[in-house]
């Protein structure tokens, strides 16, 4: 009987690094890229919300939102709107046309540590330290129609869904890991750490590939442009105490090759 057979030919991921833009600001807590405008978005510690243009190297935008620190802002571009979540237990909705305020609701109990926009459906998911995480949808007045919860309070692991089992515990900082992205186009991993260091992890194998240091202290937020990536390049954001980095990552040859072959097993 002939069968498909998935056969992998590897590659060690080589790396360039251009660093694009290094700005000082305060606190960092959050960043996200805008998909097709040149610009970057942070939820600052202070309670405020950025747009800068890369470009530029200007602040286009800036809106004092709470008191509290934002831990979490995000662009919903399709709508031309953001979303922030804040210590209050507050999640805001702007134009960032007009930067003015659409809607705001408290439904946590607790501090909201991350949100996550659906790629094509209009839900933004919530996550906070009550250990429930919260489906929106903002085509039905951002009423909440899904809660998820089961979770263990600080506890982050990574598993194969399938098998449930632990795929790989990724060793190597110094100080507590702040965030995690597994890059959804590249066949990278990047963890980012109180101990001001970010590193790149192969994929597939788990080798460490490299690790940074921006000089900006703590580092406590990743981001990437989204379609950004191709066989050559791709741009990558990161928050820290003394401000943010946007980097672009030149590879210096191609990934991993995937090939379908058959057999007569």
């Amino acid at each position: 009987m002939v069968e498909p057979v998935d056969r992998i030919f590897e590659q060690t991921l080589s790396f360039e690094f251009e660093h694009e833009f290094v700005q000082n600001t305060e606190r960092v807590k959050s960043v996200d890229l805008h998909p097709t405008q040149p610009w970057i978005l942070l939820g600052l510690y202070s309670g405020t919300v950025s747009i800068w243009n890369y470009q530029t190297k200007a602040e286009e935008k800036s809106l004092k939102v709470s008191e509290s620190p934002v831990r979490s802002a995000k662009f919903i571009a399709r709508e031309n709107w953001i979303v922030a979540a804040t210590d209050d237990k507050y999640i805001r909705v702007y134009s960032y046309d007009k930067m003015e305020k659409i809607v705001e609701f408290e439904e946590h109990k607790d501090y909201i540590r991350s949100l996550a926009v659906h790629p094509f459906l209009p839900y933004v998911v919530s996550a906070s330290d009550d250990q429930v995480l919260k489906l929106w949808n903002w085509k039905e007045d951002w009423s909440c129609v899904e809660n998820f919860e089961g979770h263990s309070h600080y506890v982050m692991q990574v598993w194969d869904y399938q098998s449930r089992n632990c795929v790989q515990t990724l060793e190597g900082h110094e100080n507590n890991v702040t965030a995690i992205c597994a890059h959804p186009e590249l066949p990278i991993i990047l963890t980012a750490s109180e101990d001001s260091t970010v590193k790149i992890w192969d994929a597939v194998t788990y080798r460490l590939q490299t690790t940074l240091n921006f000089g900006l202290e703590r580092v406590w937020t990743i981001g990437y442009k989204q379609g950004s990536s191709s066989s050559a390049s791709c741009r990558l954001a990161f928050g820290c105490d003394k401000g943010f980095v946007i980097v672009k990552v030149n590879f210096l040859h191609p990934f991993f090759r995937f090939q379908k072959e058959e057999s007569n097993k």
